[in-house]
């Protein structure tokens, strides 16, 4: 229902006002983003402050979850809706450039601000050249402010649709807004470093997961990392970043969950060692637990390398997986079971032997 609908309705119980006012308001993060703005702005291609608005928060919000809605409910249901995720995808990923970009420019102009700041004596001209960038810095930090919101919201509408969270295919995605964020292992082991000599951000437990491309069965992954975080409430989930099968479902789960999600991609420039090296660098994050589905080498691996670091592993052989009749229809349903707080059938667990070493084996 668009709002100038839910305006011009009748309604005859109290309550139902309620949920015409929720949708005719803008969240809280659209109206920060884009109401909460300065009154001049300096914007690019034109060096003299103007008095510009930005986009209504409302119109934003609706049009921007509307861009992707669109392109599913046209796909859907067509021989052309294998496309519809990928393409909504680029246009999620499209929001994150142009804020990666605007960020870049935002560290520039602060360095050149702090540059002028330094300066023992401040003139004239200096001083109309530091206002001009204070404004400069202030409008592109309004910016990518702005265009972060609009891919937070891209990004969940894409989820809702597709069952699967959307991630950066280059560096992390973090908000200034929200507190939905995806990090890319290079940032978070550059920040964990510096924490460890500063002691002043002591990082979370890590769990370890993952798993082949080849893996349907999400009630086995979801159930077991719901019994980790009800042991480690803080956890922070570290995958080997595939983007489909076993590490896609964890990540679904992590979304849901709302546990920080390092995604640990393999450093191509290592050729054929990169996964392998990938393995010895999560097992040297000391993880509390971890979670191995059967699939490549790397998996195999990967077992290899957390049972001889001590570390509790659980693991799943792809024989153990329930039939394949469920698709994400039903990651959607779990979805709204979580929300309602009314909870489905448990699915039957699978047997475990004690494999020794810290390691908990699957038995065939």
């Amino acid at each position: 229902m668009s709002s100038n609908a839910a305006a011009n309705r009748t309604y005859s119980r109290f309550a139902d006002l309620g949920e015409v006012y929720a949708q005719m308001t803008a969240t809280p993060e659209f109206q920060a983003a884009f109401g909460d703005v300065g009154a001049l702005s300096i914007v690019e291609g034109n060096p003299d402050p103007q008095e510009l608005d930005m986009p209504d928060p409302m119109q934003a919000q609706a049009d921007c979850a509307a861009i992707l809605a669109t392109l599913f409910d046209l796909l859907t249901d067509t021989r052309l809706e294998p496309c519809a995720q990928p393409i909504a995808w680029g246009i999620v990923n499209s929001f994150h450039h142009e804020a990666q970009k605007l960020a870049r420019v935002e560290d520039g102009l602060a360095l050149e601000l702090r540059g002028w700041l330094r300066a023992e004596t401040i003139g004239e001209v200096s001083a109309s050249r530091i206002e001009d960038l204070q404004l400069k810095c202030r409008t592109v930090q309004e910016q990518a402010r702005a265009i972060e919101t609009m891919r937070d919201h891209a990004a969940e509408v894409y989820r809702a649709y597709s069952g699967f969270p959307w991630s950066a295919a280059r560096g992390s995605k973090v908000s200034k807004t929200t507190t939905a964020s995806q990090i890319a292992a290079a940032d978070f082991l550059r920040e964990r470093a510096l924490e460890a000599r500063e002691r002043t951000m002591p990082a979370g437990p890590i769990v370890v997961f993952s798993g082949g491309q080849e893996w349907h069965d999400w009630r086995m992954i979801w159930g077991r990392l719901d019994e980790i975080k009800a042991r480690v409430p803080h956890m922070t989930l570290c995958t080997t970043a595939q983007r489909k099968g076993a590490d896609a479902i964890a990540a679904a789960w992590a979304a849901e969950a709302g546990v920080p999600l390092v995604a640990f991609t393999p450093d191509s420039r290592l050729g054929r060692r990169a996964g392998f090296l990938r393995n010895e660098k999560l097992a040297s994050l000391r993880p509390v637990e971890a979670i191995v589905c059967q699939g490549s080498g790397l998996q195999a691996n990967l077992l290899d390398v957390l049972k001889r670091a001590s570390v509790p592993t659980h693991a799943f052989k792809t024989t153990s997986q329930r039939p394949d009749v469920e698709g994400l229809d039903a990651i959607r349903a779990a979805k709204r079971v979580r929300r309602t707080g009314h909870h489905a059938e448990a699915a039957p667990e699978p047997r475990y032997d004690d494999g020794g070493a810290g390691e908990i084996s699957m038995s065939a």
